[in-house]
């Protein structure tokens, strides 16, 4: 029965399994953050600090883990993520207080960096191109699953054993993966036993990577006024998501009073929402990049995607009934998984051989804005004792990154000449 199944979509589920543990790895710390911030003492602002301190470390060291991959290949970056993400989700359990739990997490990020840009290589290099946002779907799909099913996990294992548990076992798990990957994964489909040769044939002529191609260098990839426009879009979209993942369950237990238990379905039907509008939003895109071309489709599905996002966040921030305004978050998550792929999904249409350069540049400002998030939020909650205020500003951002879509062209692929010279030279052509 496996025999029958595209070795493409087999890689596909190893890709879907690792972003899945990134995100329970990644929202243990919030769902557990109360318990933590009882036992060492810690306010919202403290609490805003050990969060950023991951998203800072995850940024830093973005753009170097996707030009890693571009040049080593995927496999082996990998390896080196999980391997040091498993070791410092563990070392999260013996955290003693503020200052450990700041290095701590600050080394988790560095470890975990570089997820997202080789998954972006590995999808350029094993899928055609009219199958990349499906393929990136279900890269974005691990996100929600693991989110989704963290609570379920995470909180029986922190209400019998403490919050310490749930770091052990996630870090025993990242270990099991390293092991199916080191046996079983290769970077390119040509290297890998037992595809048959017309899936390869399939793969080489179609997909976004070119053997005959050279990397770019990082100066002419910064020259991309795409990129820039890509780059700041994400840091308004991963500001927003970052509440999801690290602040939301606070949220829900100190600002609207749900009990750790009624958080539990809260946060998984979110993410369950989050798989529909990632399944929706991977077939809409496609859909519409074959009617209506690769500009329109991009663009519409990212614009709807974060500006329905950001006003429901704002209802969820102004409406008083706490069970209205859980499920406005719940469909506003939806609607910020129906459109962030899309994101992605230019980083392909435009990088091609340098995708996870590109996708570890757009990632980088992705992750400032989430590590510029994690300390707002906690700030102005700290000093207005009220959470509707953070969410106002998330929804500006939310705002202001659905304009920069339209600054944002797809068409506009990395080249070693400037944009001018490009744009002439197509015209001639």
């Amino acid at each position: 029965m496996l025999r029958a199944i595209p070795y493409r979509y087999r890689v596909l589920a190893l890709l879907c399994s690792l972003t899945t543990l990134t995100y329970l790895d990644r929202i243990c710390i919030s769902i557990v953050g109360v318990r933590i911030k009882s036992e060492f003492h810690l306010n919202n602002e403290q609490f805003g600090w050990v969060l950023a301190s991951f998203a800072l470390a995850y940024a830093l060291f973005e753009i170097p883990s996707g030009m890693l991959g571009d040049r080593i290949g995927a496999k082996a970056v990998f390896i080196r993520i999980v391997l040091l993400w498993s070791l410092f989700t563990a070392l999260t359990g013996f955290a003693t207080g503020l200052i450990s739990l700041l290095i701590i997490r600050f080394l988790f990020g560095v470890g975990e960096s570089g997820t997202y840009p080789n998954s972006i290589i590995v999808v350029s290099r094993w899928f055609p191109a009219n199958e990349t946002g499906r393929a990136l779907t279900w890269v974005g799909l691990g996100q929600q699953i693991g989110s989704a099913i963290a609570p379920l996990v995470i909180i029986p294992l922190a209400a019998v054993y403490g919050w310490r548990m749930p770091f052990f076992v996630n870090a025993a798990i990242g270990v099991v993966w390293v092991l199916i990957c080191y046996l079983w994964f290769k970077d390119l489909p040509s290297q890998m036993k037992n595809i048959s040769e017309r899936e390869k044939l399939k793969i080489e002529l179609n997909c976004r990577h070119n053997k005959q191609e050279h990397l770019i260098p990082l100066k002419f990839i910064f020259g991309n006024r795409t990129l820039w426009a890509l780059m700041l879009m994400y840091f308004c979209f991963q500001f927003a998501n970052y509440f999801f993942v690290a602040w939301m369950p606070v949220y829900l237990q100190e600002g609207r009073h749900f009990s750790e238990a009624q958080t539990k379905p809260i946060i998984f039907t979110l993410f369950m929402a989050g798989i529909i509008g990632l399944l929706a939003g991977g077939f809409i895109t496609d859909w519409l990049v074959r009617k209506k071309g690769l500009r329109f489709g991009r663009r519409l599905v990212g614009m709807t995607g974060m500006g329905m996002c950001g006003l429901l966040i704002l209802m969820a921030a102004i409406i008083k009934q706490n069970n209205i305004a859980a499920f406005c978050l719940m469909a506003a998550n939806g609607f910020f998984a129906f459109g962030v792929m899309s994101s992605f999904a230019v980083c392909s249409d435009i990088g091609r051989n340098n995708s996870g350069t590109v996708t570890g540049a757009m990632n980088f400002s992705g992750q400032m804005g989430a590590f510029f998030l994690a300390i707002v939020f906690g700030k102005i909650a700290e000093v207005t004792h009220n959470f509707k205020y953070p969410l106002l500003v998330v929804t500006s951002v939310l705002f202001i990154g659905c304009l920069l879509w339209l600054v944002i062209d797809p068409l506009r692929q990395l080249t070693m000449f400037n944009e001018e010279e490009t744009d002439s030279k197509q015209e001639i052509i």
